[in-house]
């Protein structure tokens, strides 16, 4: 968990995970408690069972979800990193309508109404969920997997809170991103995404055996994917390069449609082949938004066209 400060100051994950109240408010949670060498509690993050029970429990105590589920060995996020994301995405959109004395909304307290597309909304559909509970956003989620989507759509009309601010769409083409999904009398606000990060089966398990390895402190040799994750999720071909490259050459041809395209990248390496592409298509402005989760670095790479600045 993050330290005091780390993540955005409006992050309610933000400190130690109260695990009295997660267990009074999601009791199944208790079984996967246990005290660490300090006596403080805590669970196995490496038992994917154990982390989307604890999703389950922040789900419930801080957005108020009732249900929420995911197919087998579909991602189960971790949610404090999902939720930084939507509250800069906040900050960027709403520069003059976000304070940090307030938990959401604008400046008068009240909910916004942005319209966000969520390229790869994934089963777990975390960021529409953060993104309206917290501010009232309507979205709509995009996926090329239909378990995915169907998933997805379950969570949403399972929940009364996010009933008709949530629609889905299933993306047929695997190569497009945005085409096939924005009409062409459609304006979002804002588009994100968590693209798969992987170029092969093969790199994303020999990148969870490193970052397994690192945290326990010993090599390991069995490939345990602790947030699990699809095919579609962790890899695609040319992986997060050739994918962002993709979505930027697209979103000039939707620049009417969108006031800031952003996602996020996880390799800073890549930085610069994406700065070379967004000068290409000529974008107005293009920005680098770092966020800090713990031990864990990451950042957002947002743009967007004259037509919208």
């Amino acid at each position: 968990m993050a330290k005091k400060g780390e993540l955005h100051i409006r992050n309610k994950h933000n400190g130690q995970y109260d695990f009295p109240l997660l267990m009074e408010n999601y009791p199944p949670l208790k079984r996967f408690v246990s005290l660490n060498p300090l006596g403080i509690q805590t669970i196995n993050f490496f038992n994917p069972q154990a982390v989307k029970a604890l999703n389950k429990a922040l789900l419930v105590t801080y957005y108020g979800i009732r249900y929420w589920d995911i197919p087998k060995q579909y991602l189960c996020p971790p949610i404090p990193g999902r939720a930084d994301y939507i509250h800069y995405i906040a900050d960027l959109i709403q520069p003059n309508g976000t304070t940090p004395d307030l938990p959401a909304g604008d400046a008068n307290g009240q909910k916004s109404k942005c319209r966000c597309l969520d390229i790869g909304v994934g089963a777990n559909c975390i960021y529409p969920i953060i993104g309206h509970t917290e501010y009232g956003w309507t979205f709509v989620g995009t996926d090329i997997d239909p378990v995915s989507i169907e998933n997805a759509r379950k969570i949403v009309t399972c929940n009364p809170v996010l009933a008709h601010k949530i629609d889905l769409r299933l993306q047929k083409d695997s190569k497009k991103i945005f085409d096939g999904i924005i009409m062409s009398d459609e304006y979002f606000d804002v588009t994100i995404c968590n693209p798969p990060f992987h170029s092969s089966r093969e790199e994303a398990e020999d990148g969870t055996l490193r970052k397994l390895s690192s945290l326990k402190g010993t090599k390991i040799n069995k490939v345990q994917l602790n947030f699990g994750g699809s095919a579609n999720e962790l890899w695609c071909e040319g992986g997060e390069v050739r994918f962002l490259l993709n979505m930027i050459s697209e979103s000039q041809k939707y620049q009417k449609n969108c006031g800031w395209f952003t996602s996020l990248v996880s390799k800073e390496k890549n930085l610069e082949k994406l700065y070379t592409k967004l000068k290409s298509v000529n974008v107005s402005e293009y920005k680098v938004i770092r966020m800090q989760q713990g031990t864990k670095s990451s950042r957002i790479l947002a743009w967007r066209f004259a037509t919208n600045s």
